[in-house]
């Protein structure tokens, strides 16, 4: 099976309002996906249905290849932060995840140490929850997800409104879970920056519809520096930067490549292809931050 979650055609309505327009996602085992969008795209609610905590108008979920309507017990593999967590304020972070532990059967103290532990929060002892800081609370959040086992990961906006400290924590922790636990993630948020540092791959959502799907790399070469030549006699182009040894390049048409490199070799690029023949109708540098990408798709 090479999906570990599939949605297909997911679409949700309220009243008049589409919220989510025929969401097709599908995550690999392994995975830390993306889910990228503005505040409002609909990135929630489809958490929301995935989850179960929501249902859709049309379409489908599929865990491991079994629909989630007909195999609700499935979604137990499932471990979600959607919003913001409820605690009781009054209990302390052991306190909080053994409440869970014992709703699930789970009795073994040790068992909530080491979740604990893996959010970094083994050592907040006897302090309310009311005390913790926002980046504390997020963690304990990730924690109460993790009671039970889950094979897949469902966080929404997990680092939203936190300082770059608390930032960092909850990216250190992601990190691990996935590559010492093996567990897949669904993370979304609207802060595409922070998600390149730790996804593997990503869905941009805008106003409910599932705009585009791309891996790490290739969204590090779209907002990567780069020079681009536009020539009519394109084989000769080519056959110039092989010369140079300027391997990583790429035919965007016809006539014009889009070379990966240092940008300030664009005045040598261009002599060269001069001194050569190549006449040049257009050469031009892109420096484009990750930012810049999201916000020219969703414009």
């Amino acid at each position: 099976m090479e999906y570990i979650l599939e949605t297909k055609n997911l679409t949700k309505k309220y009243f008049k309002n589409t919220v989510v327009d025929n969401v097709t996602l599908k995550i690999k085992q392994g995975e830390i996906y993306g889910f990228i969008g503005r505040n409002g795209a609909g990135k929630t609610t489809t958490l929301k249905i995935i989850g179960g905590l929501a249902g859709a108008n049309e379409g489908e979920v599929l865990l491991y290849g079994k629909d989630t309507k007909k195999n609700p017990s499935i979604r137990n593999r499932l471990g979600l932060l959607i919003e913001t967590p409820d605690y009781y304020p009054y209990f302390s972070a052991f306190e909080t995840i053994e409440a869970k532990c014992r709703v699930l059967g789970i009795k073994d103290k040790n068992y909530v140490k080491e979740i604990l532990e893996t959010v970094g929060l083994s050592d907040t002892g006897n302090k309310k929850v009311k005390n913790f800081s926002l980046g504390m609370k997020q963690r304990l959040g990730i924690g109460l997800a993790l009671v039970g086992n889950p094979d897949i990961l469902l966080l929404d906006e997990p680092i939203n409104g936190l300082d770059p400290q608390g930032i960092a924590e909850v990216r250190d922790i992601i990190h691990k879970l996935n590559k010492e636990k093996n567990i897949t993630i669904l993370i979304s948020s609207h802060i595409l920056e922070e998600l390149s540092k730790i996804a593997t791959c990503y869905g941009i959502i805008h106003k409910g519809k599932l705009i585009k799907e791309l891996t790490h790399e290739e969204l590090m070469k779209q907002c990567s520096e780069c020079i681009t030549v536009n020539a009519p006699d394109q084989s000769k182009l080519i056959t110039v930067l092989d010369e140079l040894g300027l391997a990583d390049y790429k035919a965007i048409d016809s006539s014009t490549v889009e070379i990966y490199t240092d940008t300030e070799k664009s005045g040598e690029i261009n002599k060269a292809l001069v001194e050569k023949g190549v006449m040049v109708m257009e050469i031009s540098v892109r420096k484009e931050s990750v930012e810049d990408f999201f916000f020219k798709l969703t414009q």
